[in-house]
């Protein structure tokens, strides 16, 4: 896959800290890549870094087949998750000014500004000033001046942050629909739901090192550890009779409408094939399907693994 940023072997240490160990990631183009930690595991050290604000002790950061130099910031948007805007000025004023220093001309800027504006439903808010803004609306006037000149690399560092969960749906259609016209969106966050929803690879960072990366989907099968949900009609005692011999555990909740949801954990040595089978045998079976680990219980376990060495 044709990747848009690299970096390899970075380091970066403050006085009495080391804020980068080493980290190294691949970022391909348009993905939506998630970009995960603790607090104070390394991410904003990296994302300035990659932003051409600090620079590394050691290692390297290619971008767009290329050495990273001050001149790529052009084609870099970055909404960080501390944002400001100038309280006494208007909007739309304030939207123009950014897009201008970003190269738009003016009729350009105002035309894509008036697009956004109505895309996001603050169209009247054009000619109020900026402290009249709510926290919401603030952050959805900073996140159209971010993506307004279409740079090829996008970094939103907690972008859902305030939102309620209709605008922070309406963001989300909004990156994914950046990534399906070609642009690359690097995700930090602590929301594991929306990594599982939006993220197609992740780079997990603890203590400045790099302690997990892939892809999100076969992170999630890697570290499932054999749980399976059957959905069923019949008896649920006599199926959980049955399976005793191959599952360690049992969960059963009702479905409604005469229908159970059995999740079993599988013992290691039990063959899969034998356990639908036996279910199929004993009630009307009318789902399988296996039982997914939740980014939120990685996050946790991957973090204190490697908290414990």
């Amino acid at each position: 896959m044709d990747t848009i940023l690299k970096v390899e072997n970075v380091s970066k240490a403050y006085t009495g800290h080391k804020a980068l160990d080493g980290v190294s990631l691949s970022v391909p183009r348009a993905t939506v890549y998630g970009l995960l930690g603790p607090n104070g595991a390394g991410k904003t050290t990296l994302i300035r870094i990659i932003n051409h604000i600090t620079a590394p002790d050691s290692g390297s950061v290619t971008f767009d087949g290329h050495q990273l130099t001050a001149a790529d910031v052009a084609h870099i948007g970055y909404l960080p998750e501390e944002r400001g805007l100038y309280k006494k000025m208007k909007v739309g004023d304030q939207a123009l000014f950014f897009a201008r220093l970003k190269g738009l001309s003016r009729a350009e800027a105002t035309r894509s500004l008036h697009e956004w504006f109505d895309r996001f439903d603050i169209a009247d808010w054009w000619n109020r000033k900026v402290e009249e803004l709510s926290k919401g609306m603030a952050q959805k006037v900073q996140f159209i001046i971010t993506v307004l000149h279409r740079p090829k690399l996008l970094i939103f560092d907690e972008p859902f942050s305030g939102f309620d969960p209709i605008n922070a749906q309406l963001l989300r259609d909004e990156i994914l629909k950046l990534r399906d016209e070609g642009s690359t969106i690097i995700f930090s966050t602590h929301n594991m739901a929306s990594v599982e929803e939006i993220c197609t690879n992740i780079t997990l960072i603890n203590k400045g090192q790099n302690i997990l990366t892939g892809n999100v989907e076969e992170i999630r099968h890697r570290f499932s550890d054999g749980r399976y949900n059957l959905t069923f009609e019949g008896d649920p005692r006599k199926l959980m009779e049955t399976l005793e011999p191959l599952s360690s555990q049992f969960r059963l909740s009702d479905g409604g409408y005469g229908r159970h949801t059995l999740e079993v954990l599988l013992k290691e040595e039990a063959p899969l094939q034998e356990m639908i089978a036996k279910a199929n045998s004993t009630v009307d079976l009318k789902g399988f399907n296996e039982v997914m680990a939740s980014m939120n219980d990685i996050f946790i376990h991957t973090v204190e693994a490697s908290d414990r060495g």
